[in-house]
């Protein structure tokens, strides 16, 4: 159900709240509620437009079938239902490890003292590298799937978020500082609200010995630029999530390629689709967490064969 205002006026979620969740900008929802008939939000008192529940949730299935290579047209005026079958068919949907459930539980209650001591101890029990890879990794797609499927509601995704976010802080502030290179400036572009991505990637250069310096998220390209002079980095590494623009991406990496010195190497990572999409010598792209430990190997190979300077 729609809740409504006594004046008769839906309540419900704005635009801009619409955009942050799930990732379509203003414009798409626009085009789309004029070319698609599809979503058709209601208006609040100020003749701003709002959002049901259950269209934002219909997004989230959409969005996640555009990443995979679907075409809106083909599937904006498919069912929930026929959405989830179809990300199903394509292995989208996946069963939740039995080892993780009493997480999701956790996180289902809103025990958030509880889980951020589970997740704890996990990392001291595991070691922080096996801990991101074979615990929080699996683990973010289980939430991906629940929060796509309607499970869970956005605050509980959040909840998760910044228990995770503390965890991982703590152990990064108790790890040995290190000034080994390359030295990784790590930061998302404008619009890329979400900085978990990153910090996971933080916390993975950090066991390799890497320096990092962060400037946390949405940081304008000129300000990238600046602040890897001013710190004298070898990489500066972006994290883009699947709710990033997928049409932006490549644009926005060429811009900044464009802008930085040519000694500085530039990576890009995250669950974006548009990374895998297209290979360019100038940009390395980091497909898995996983393979930052051997993109570490690779430039560090490469520095040490290159020729010294005289």
């Amino acid at each position: 159900m729609i809740d409504t205002h006594v004046d008769g006026m839906v309540s419900g979620l704005s635009i801009g709240a619409v955009e942050r969740d799930t990732g379509f900008s203003k414009d798409i929802l626009r085009v789309w509620e004029k070319r698609y008939r599809f979503p058709t939000p209601g208006r609040d008192q100020f003749g701003e437009r709002v959002y049901s529940p259950a269209e934002v949730q219909k997004l989230r299935a959409l969005k996640r079938l555009l990443d995979l290579g679907y075409r809106p047209g083909k599937i904006v005026e498919l069912s929930l239902e026929e959405l989830g079958a179809l990300a199903g068919e394509q292995g989208n949907v996946q069963t939740c490890p039995e080892q993780l459930q009493p997480l999701l539980d956790l996180i289902k209650t809103h025990r958030v003292d509880a889980l951020r001591l589970q997740l704890g101890q996990a990392l001291m029990s595991q070691g922080l590298r096996p801990f991101l890879l074979d615990t929080i990794v699996p683990l973010n797609r289980a939430v991906g799937d629940f929060w796509a499927r309607g499970e869970f509601q956005i605050f509980e995704e959040h909840l998760y978020t910044e228990a995770l976010q503390a965890v991982l802080h703590g152990a990064l502030n108790a790890m040995q500082r290190t000034s080994a290179a390359p030295r990784v400036l790590l930061t998302t572009l404008s619009g890329e609200q979400h900085g978990l991505g990153l910090l996971m990637a933080q916390a993975l250069f950090a066991v390799e010995g890497c320096a990092c310096v962060s400037l946390g998220t949405q940081t304008p390209v000129q300000e990238i630029v600046l602040a890897a002079g001013s710190q004298d980095v070898d990489v500066v590494a972006l994290s883009f999530s699947a709710a990033f623009p997928a049409a932006q991406v490549w644009d926005a990496l060429e811009e900044l390629r464009r802008r930085l010195p040519g000694n500085i190497a530039l990576w890009a990572g995250g669950g974006n689709a548009a990374l895998a999409r297209r290979k360019t010598p100038s940009v390395t792209v980091v497909g898995e967490l996983d393979a930052i430990s051997q993109t570490i190997t690779a430039w560090r190979t490469s520095r040490a064969a290159a020729p010294s300077r005289p």
